[in-house]
């Protein structure tokens, strides 16, 4: 039998190669469920082999669209934040007829069988994931996109994380405030690693220089609302305390807003405070809360949106605007 010229191969050529039916090889090409690991490599190395033109391949259409929240971020601090990401992207999969789960996950949770019980043909991940996890999820072949996190390898959604703390220090400095603070979460998570490179870069251009002891990062293994009131206590208790926070996110700077009250300052007055993410609660404190506001249902919107103009494996970094709004708690 002569073989079939290179960019000539077909379906039946390849399946007659690996002594499989045309089905089997077609579910492989196309990733689609029914197969284990192992038949879906031997086909996609028998297709590479006899020179199969990948192009051919229709993108399968999106119909089921899974979002994944990790269960750290499934939390009452949380939830003002990615809650309004998830009905972003429940809006956006509603105009296009898709249909959107939800899973809040972690990395023991046997990922691959609940999986296999929403089938998605995509992932929309939010927040920060291990990389194992992430390994996993991409071993599953499903297009994945990350909101609110970016990883080398992965196409990605973010808020302007850099600018945003960029900007929430240059107006506490503008302000006047000579001993800007920094309360942090983990830097596992790319946007708090962005927040700090922000807060440092304009305290840089201003010539001031960065004090280590004015940046206080949540202790490991308590919850937020523990941490950032230990965190303000520290930096509070320095001989020579700071006279403005900028806060990685608005629950922090809620509880740092608590502390400092508790302590006998005044808001703004003693210590002027800026948060970040502008989530709902942010104008319900004892002062409103000066943060920066992120479309949060955009970014949503923006991750489906990247699935269906995306799906032949190149890799893109999406990245949405941020704006200052200014409250009381830093504008007397």
């Amino acid at each position: 039998m002569t073989a079939a010229a290179p960019g000539n191969v077909t379906i039946r050529d390849i399946a007659r190669a690996a002594g499989v039916s045309a089905g089997t090889i077609s579910r492989a090409l196309k990733n689609e469920p029914g197969l284990t690991e192992s038949t879906r490599q031997m086909v996609l190395s028998t297709a590479r082999d006899l020179g199969y033109d990948f192009c051919k391949l229709r993108p399968k259409r999106l119909r089921r669209l899974t979002f994944l929240l990790h269960r750290q971020h499934n939390t009452a601090s949380s939830s003002p934040f990615y809650s309004p990401v998830l009905h972003g992207a429940e809006e956006a999969c509603r105009r296009q007829g898709i249909v959107l789960s939800f899973m809040a996950v972690g990395p023991a949770d046997g990922l691959a069988d609940q999986l296999r019980i929403h089938a998605p043909d995509a992932i929309v991940c939010a927040g920060f994931f291990e990389p194992e996890l992430l390994t996993a999820l991409r071993g599953t072949g499903k297009p994945i996109v990350l909101i609110d996190m970016k990883l080398r390898g992965y196409s990605s959604v973010n808020p302007d994380n850099m600018m945003g703390g960029y900007l929430a220090t240059k107006h506490l400095i503008d302000r006047g405030r000579e001993r800007v603070g920094f309360i942090c979460g983990s830097l596992s998570h790319y946007s708090i690693r962005e927040r700090a490179r922000g807060y440092r870069q304009a305290l840089y251009e201003a010539q001031i220089l960065a004090d280590p002891r004015l940046e206080a990062s949540l202790p490991d293994g308590v919850d937020l609302e523990t941490g950032a009131w230990e965190a303000t206590e520290s930096l509070l208790a320095l001989p020579k305390p700071p006279d403005a926070l900028f806060c990685y996110n608005d629950s922090a700077a809620l509880v740092a807003m608590r502390c400092c009250l508790a302590r006998g300052l005044k808001v703004p007055h003693d210590i002027a405070i800026v948060g970040f993410d502008d989530i709902s609660t942010a104008v319900l404190g004892h002062r409103p809360l000066t943060t920066l506001r992120i479309n949060k249902k955009e970014l949503g919107a923006m991750g489906v949106e990247l699935l269906l103009a995306s799906r032949t494996g190149d890799v893109e970094e999406k990245i949405s605007p941020v704006e200052l709004v200014v409250r009381a708690s830093t504008v007397c």
